[in-house]
């Protein structure tokens, strides 16, 4: 179950570099909220199949309902309850505004996964 897939994790780190420097340097209302949050998704399920040997389907259903979980902390103002107003970081990680729309930039996120999962394991014949 353990592992480590070279793949996922250069592919993780890319996109974590992309989502760097979106956060340092677009403040725009199209990008960095949207574009940024169907990342997301697609960084965390990146990062956890470079370490842990998971089908697919499971993999990209945990990282939904994890990034739907955050989201819904941030309806009830979880950083704040936890005191942790103050932390940039906790703001950042765990954010501080729910919004709709960004349950369908992680759905859309976890649908491009699933896309791109099934698009090379046809190209491995693998499917």
């Amino acid at each position: 179950m353990i592992t480590f897939n070279r793949k996922y994790f250069f592919i993780a780190l890319l996109l974590l570099s992309i989502e760097v420097l979106i956060a340092l340097f677009i403040d725009d209302n199209f990008i960095r909220p949207y574009i940024g949050d169907v990342l997301v998704v697609i960084l965390i399920y990146c990062f956890l199949k470079a370490f842990i040997k998971l089908p697919v389907l499971t993999t990209a259903l945990f990282v939904l309902i994890f990034a739907f979980s955050i989201e819904i902390l941030q309806y009830f103002n979880f950083v704040e309850k936890l005191g942790l107003e103050g932390s940039q970081l906790a703001r950042t990680v765990l954010g501080t505004a729910f919004a709709w729309i960004d349950l369908i930039a992680y759905t859309a996120g976890i649908i491009v996964v699933l896309v791109t999962e099934l698009t090379f394991s046809k190209i491995r014949g693998t499917a």
